[in-house]
């Protein structure tokens, strides 16, 4: 059984958080402390920096000053088991386009296990993809990959989840679909939803916070 099979949140605590890629700062001065359970989005224009601060606190990008801290059940996470305890979803994080469906979700599932009772094929049925099962994820349409990459981040049993401008490449019937999955298996998790303030995106968001309070 995995960590969180009670739905328990991470908290995330950014101390003099910044980053920049040569000389362009993307953000600066982060003070912030992500409590466990709650429910942020992070709102900003497109090429502000939100999709970066995600990776910062998923643990994926290393910031150039300052330090953040992960704390689940009370204890301090270390930094090489953070991805563990984190699924994310996002436009420009890739698939595994040369797997079939099958090949793909089994492979996640080994990484990161689904949430208690759910298979590999479950989360096929649950995006709609059952039918496709065998087929190779690299023929699927933009909105199926967003459905599959919601599914898996969704299902996947962490306490954190960070989606980023979820509502991408879903029409109107995939964003009710969203909106019943997530909420639906939310329950005490830590959420952050980065977006260019979408009420389709944000809607499960308590508070929010703008990134250019960082700049």
């Amino acid at each position: 059984m995995a960590d969180n099979a009670t739905g328990e949140g991470m908290r995330i605590a950014l101390t003099g958080v910044a980053k920049q890629f040569a000389r362009e700062k993307i953000f600066t001065g982060v003070d912030h402390v992500f409590g466990a359970g709650s429910r942020m989005a992070i709102l900003g224009p497109n090429g502000s920096g939100k999709s970066t601060l995600l990776q910062v606190v998923a643990g994926a990008l290393v910031p150039t000053a300052g330090k953040v801290e992960h704390t689940l059940h009370g204890r301090l996470v270390g930094e090489e088991q953070v991805y563990r305890h984190v699924s994310i979803a996002a436009p420009y994080l890739d698939l595994y386009d040369d797997l079939s469906l099958r090949e793909a979700t089994g492979m996640h599932a080994h990484f990161k296990p689904f949430r208690q009772g759910i298979t590999p094929r479950d989360v096929a049925r649950t995006a709609y993809l059952d039918p496709h099962w065998e087929k190779p994820v690299s023929h699927f349409s933009s909105g199926m990959k967003q459905r599959l990459k919601l599914a898996l981040a969704i299902l996947s049993n962490t306490p954190l989840l960070l989606l980023d401008e979820p509502a991408s490449n879903l029409d109107a019937e995939g964003i009710a679909w969203f909106r019943q999955l997530l909420l639906q298996h939310l329950d005490g998790r830590t959420l952050l939803v980065a977006s260019n303030r979408q009420a389709e995106e944000t809607f499960a968001c308590t508070k929010s916070v703008d990134i250019g309070r960082w700049k």
